[in-house]
């Protein structure tokens, strides 16, 4: 009885192993066919016998399985994943595995890019994973594939704070040497792929001067990243030890400097947030891009004084930096309001009207005192709205050779 047991099984075993063989045989035929419905529904097939297959046999079906998600670059974005996933499961990469693996990485690279030009981040992100899925030693996909998924928003927020993570985790840099020499033709210099074609460039006498040059490390940015998707997300307390770790990392980063002091403001630490904007002020006291931010940062902080210091000091280093011109006369303009609340809450005594009156003309001063920011505005860039606003404002000082003047220009 056990020696018939031990035939039967091992008939079993050889009728099995010969199914596995006319089904692979089947799925590479599908393949050559450009049949990719039917191959992937053969893979179906043949997935519940891996476990009994040789190392040869599993390397074929694995290879095979990879050709059929991939579809010669048709396949979508959930097939090219299961197809990367197949070929990760090869152990000894033959030639033709290699092939394939620069094929569909070409393939990725190419849709990748094109879909991060066309503004379709969240396809940009997936397309970059998974060249990292594919190519898991070039960190540098996974890299994009988090600044891709930055500019989506939420969710993408989140994807890219998975990625951002396990890169510093990683200890990825991005820092890398990049090979140049110049083209003799053209007298210009041009990067190059990698050292071998450089140097093969320039032993033909085509190009000369061979550098190469360092990039400059992204771990400032990644920590950055961080801190701010953590700030989105109102993870006040990781995002201030994220900034804490950004700022060791660039310390010099005024925009950092900035964020962290808002994000005190919010959590009502006034001391602090004074404390970061003056110590961004000491590191670059003539950046007319920092200190219109502080203006922002202040006049949503409720200091109108301290906004306008800030966006006074923009305009006197740079006459022509127009959202500091137009953000001071919207400040200018904003004390209308309490005039006006003031005004409809007076009643018809002599008093009131004396009052009214006072009113009436703190209302023409205010107008007038925006003007020249305005007028500025236009002079540096048309624009209907400022426009608008400027003609409102002279008819109601009675500037009437002004007001029929733009109102003439701009056809109101």
């Amino acid at each position: 009885m056990k020696k018939q047991l031990i035939l039967s099984l091992a008939l079993l075993v050889v009728l099995f192993s010969f199914a596995q063989k006319k089904e692979l045989k089947s799925l590479e035929k599908a393949v050559k066919n450009s049949n990719y419905a039917e191959a992937k529904k053969l893979v179906g097939q043949l997935e519940s016998m891996t476990s009994a297959m040789d190392s040869k046999s599993k390397a074929k079906y694995y290879l095979t399985k990879g050709k059929a998600f991939f579809a010669n670059g048709a396949g979508s974005n959930e097939d090219v994943m299961m197809a990367v996933k197949s070929l990760g499961n090869i152990e000894n990469a033959t030639p033709e595995v290699t092939e394939l693996k620069s094929l569909i990485e070409n393939d990725l690279l190419v849709k990748a890019n094109d879909f991060y030009k066309s503004e379709k981040f969240n396809e940009a992100s997936q397309n970059f994973h998974n060249l990292y899925e594919l190519v898991p030693e070039d960190q540098s996909y996974l890299y994009y594939a988090a600044a891709s998924a930055v500019n989506v928003g939420e969710p993408g927020y989140t994807t890219a704070l998975n990625y951002y993570t396990k890169l510093k985790d990683l200890g990825y840099t991005g820092i890398r040497t990049e090979y140049f020499a110049v083209n003799k033709a053209t007298g210009e210099e041009e990067r190059m792929p990698n050292v071998k074609q450089r140097d093969l460039f320039v032993k033909t006498g085509t190009y000369i001067k061979p550098t190469e040059r360092k990039t400059k490390s992204v771990v400032a940015d990644i920590t950055k990243n961080i801190a701010l998707i953590y700030m989105s997300q109102g993870e006040n307390e990781k995002a201030l030890a994220a900034f804490k770790d950004a700022r060791e990392n660039n310390p010099d980063d005024t925009s950092l400097l900035l964020s962290e002091a808002n994000l005190h403001f919010k959590l009502g630490d006034k001391q602090k947030y004074s404390k970061l904007v003056e110590e961004a002020v000491k590191k670059d006291p003539n950046n007319v891009d920092l200190l219109y931010n502080l203006g922002v940062i202040s006049a949503e902080a409720g200091d109108k004084a301290k906004a306008k210091e800030y966006y006074n000091k923009v305009i006197k280093l740079d006459p022509k930096y127009v959202n500091a011109l137009t953000n001071m006369s919207a400040l200018i303009l904003s004390e209308e309001a309490n005039i006006i609340t003031e005004m409809n809450g007076l009643g018809s005594s002599a008093s009131d009207d004396k009052r009214y009156d006072e009113l009436k003309e703190s209302r023409k001063d205010l107008y007038k005192s925006a003007l020249p920011y305005l007028e500025k505005v236009l002079q540096i860039k048309e624009d209907e709205n400022v426009a608008k606003t400027l003609m409102n404002i002279y008819s109601a000082v009675g500037f009437n050779e002004k007001f029929k003047a733009i109102k003439a220009k701009y056809k109101l």
